[in-house]
Order: structure tokens, then C-alpha cells, then sequence
């Protein structure tokens, strides 16, 4: 059933701890353990290599696309379900092709990744009845701080403004699906009219891929919110400290990650079940942080209060 409600609500709640794991079922196996068959994995090297060779390499390595193998591969896909990559090779790859990889293919493909990956084959071919039960192992750096590295995180932005800039757009490029499936999205054409940047720059990542974009913005930008010394609209420090900040924020990265694996699905009704999901994680942090006090949404005197 489609979703008639439409959000208008800006997601202005901080993000936090973007690398925590989404809760979905935890699986019980690692790659480790023989997941796949040789015969598999040469069948998903035919694959490979006619479908995908031309953009991450004749070895995985990563040329135009991203890196298959090694700490770039698994930076990405630290402790993950294998069943994601399925579903990523399934859903959205070759990236230009009309139709995207079957079901068999990406799976046979996933045994050749691993394969290449250095995890040992077994007896019993990767399936798609298992591939939820079995994880990825940790990436390299999976517990680093997002703070790391010698570049000072010094605000610039008061926290509104930083909303402004990245929570608020985001957000609403999700919840526009409620009233736009983004597999109809063809940009108009520009021609017509005077060059503009804004409006170039929205035909070149279009549908699908824009939600995308947008959950992820929602799911990354955690350090951003969560520096040091930032002070809210109205000089009252960020309350980075507070258990009902760092609750409300976890809500907020756990639906962009809920969005994007809704995106990548390609699922229309899914990406708008998803939306509620995220007004409930903004809207419960704007009562608090937000609104309170106020007499219309918006008002600034009373953002960011910490009362006991």
C-alpha cells in the first residue's frame, strides 16, 4: 500500500556512531568457513570478466568502479552480510547496463569475489536460502575514530546551519518518494534555458541514485555534528554529551541506513515504508531540541535547552 502522508518535516536530529552495524539479524558464519565451491567461483569469473572487468579491473583491483579485494573492498563491506552484496551485485550492477545481473549470476559472482578475496572455498555452493546467515570479516580500521588523522575538526557551521546544509535536503530527497517513484525520474531537459549549476548538477545523479546519495549523507555526516566546540543557532553549546542526544541520533543513522538499503533494493513501496522510519527519528529529537518552548515550528529561542 502507498504511503499518502507526505513528511515535510527537516531532519535536524545529530548523527551518531555511523559505523555501528544496523540491527537486522546477526549472522552465525564468517566467509572463513568454505561458504562457496570452486565450480561456483569459476563460474562467477565468466561473469566477471564479461560484465565487469572493465570497471574494477582485470584483478579486482578497482579502476573505474571500486576495489573487489584487499582493505579497500573490505573497508566498505566490514562485517556486512554477505546477502547486501548479493543484493547489491543483484539489484544495481553493471552500472549502465538495461538489465541489471540475475539472482544466480550475482550470487555465483559473490564466490568468485570472495575466491579472489583469499577465503577458502568448501563443499557446498553459497546459496541464496544462506547468504544471510553468513557475514564478511571486519574491515582494517573498523574501530578507528571517525575523528582520525592529523586534520583539525574545527566548527565553522552552528549547528542549524549544518542541518540546513546537509540533514534537511537529504531528507527530503527520501521523502519524496511518498510522492515520486525515482525509477520514473528523467530530468527535463535544460537546453532551453540559461546554463545553471543547480539544476545541471540534478540531471546528473538522478533516481534511484539520488536516494542513494541522500541516505548515505544521512549515515555519514555523524563526525560533522559531533565536534567539538559547535554551538546551536542560538549559542547554546550542542548537547553532544546528553544519553537522549546520542539515542536520538543513533535513530537518525540507523534509518539512513534503513534508506539506503531500501534504495538499493529498487523497491518502490519499500523506500516509501522507510520514510516513517525517518520522521519518527527527526520529529522525536525535534521535540526535545528543537521545538520546545516554542510556539510554532522553527522558532529558535529554545533550541538545544538541556534541562535536567
Amino acid at each position: 500500500m502507498r504511503v499518502n502522508r507526505i513528511v515535510a518535516t527537516a531532519c535536524v536530529v545529530a548523527l551518531a556512531a555511523a559505523s555501528a552495524p544496523t540491527a537486522l539479524a546477526q549472522p552465525q558464519r564468517s566467509v572463513t568457513e568454505g561458504v562457496y565451491t570452486a565450480d561456483q567461483a569459476a563460474r562467477g569469473g565468466q561473469v566477471y570478466r564479461e560484465q565487469c572487468a572493465s570497471c574494477h579491473g582485470d584483478a579486482l583491483e578497482g579502476l573505474v568502479g571500486p576495489p573487489l579485494v584487499g582493505d579497500g573492498f573490505l573497508s566498505i563491506w566490514s562485517a556486512r552480510p554477505v546477502v547486501e552484496l548479493v543484493d547489491k551485485i543483484h539489484n544495481t550492477m553493471p552500472l549502465e547496463a538495461a538489465e541489471p545481473l540475475s539472482r544466480e549470476q550475482s550470487i555465483d559472482l559473490t564466490a568468485y569475489i570472495l575466491q579472489a578475496g583469499g577465503f577458502p572455498a568448501g563443499q557446498a555452493a553459497l546459496a541464496d536460502a544462506t547468504v544471510a546467515e553468513i557475514a564478511l570479516p571486519a574491515g582494517p580500521g573498523a574501530a578507528a575514530s571517525a575523528g582520525g588523522g592529523d586534520v583539525p575538526l574545527a566548527p565553522l557551521a552552528n549547528l542549524a546551519q549544518l542541518m540546513r546544509a546537509i540533514a534537511f535536503p537529504a531528507s527530503n530527497i527520501v521523502f519524496n518518494v511518498q510522492i515520486k517513484n525515482p525509477a520514473d525520474d528523467v530530468p527535463p531537459p535544460t537546453a532551453a534555458r540559461s546554463f545553471d549549476f543547480v539544476e545541471w548538477g540534478s540531471t546528473v545523479y538522478p533516481g534511484w541514485e539520488a536516494i542513494d546519495l541522500a541516505a548515505l549523507a544521512l549515515a555519514e555526516s555523524a563526525p560533522l555534528f559531533l565536534v567539538p566546540g559547535r554551538r546551536c543557532e542560538n549559542g547554546r553549546p550542542v548537547p553532544v554529551e546528553r544519553a537522549d542526544w546520542q539515542q536520538y541520533t543513533g535513530a537518525v543513522v540507523e534509518a539512513g541506513r534503513a534508506a539506503y538499503r531500501a534504495s538499493q533494493s529498487r523497491d518502490w513501496d519499500a523506500a516509501i515504508a522507510v520514510t516513517d522510519q525517518l520522521n519518527e527519528a527527526c520529529d522525536n529529537c525535534h521535540k526535545v531540541y528543537r521545538d520546545a518552548g516554542s510556539e510554532g515550528r522553527g522558532q529558535g529561542a529554545d533550541r538545544c535547552r538541556q534541562d535536567p
